[in-house]
């Protein structure tokens, strides 16, 4: 991680996870799971979540957004692919809004947060590589 890639992740207001990440704890998660399963799973997660309202969901195209009901004001959007059978990516991109055009890292700790709570519900891949 270079000097300039920690600038950006703490003065930015996105932040999205990727296959090939510079930030090791941005890059996409897989499960041993069904997209079907890991779609339920998120869906369960924020439509239950005291943080989170679910603002749209396209279960065809794998995608879930959501909103932030308290606190910053976010918008969380996860997608969720099929590699290959129970094999599955989720992958999150979260904006922050505020007055000002960074969040400190925000967008990135609650990246994580959620991946956090999914690694609890959903079997972890460790090794990412294909």
């Amino acid at each position: 991680m270079s000097f300039g890639d920690t600038l950006k992740k703490y003065f930015n207001n996105h932040a999205e996870t990727g296959e090939k990440h510079w930030d090791s704890s941005l890059k996409t998660h897989y499960y041993k799971c069904s997209k079907e399963k890991a779609l339920a799973m998120l869906e369960n997660y924020f439509s239950n979540s005291a943080e989170f309202a679910i603002n749209s969901m396209s279960a065809e195209h794998g995608e879930i957004s959501a909103i932030s009901k308290k606190g910053k004001k976010t918008f969380v959007v996860a997608t969720v692919i099929m590699v290959r059978p129970f094999h599955t990516a989720v992958d999150f991109s979260v904006t922050t809004e505020s007055i000002l055009p960074f969040d400190f890292g925000y967008s990135a700790k609650l990246i994580n947060r959620i991946y956090s709570q999914v690694n609890k519900e959903l079997p972890l891949i460790k090794d990412n590589h294909m």
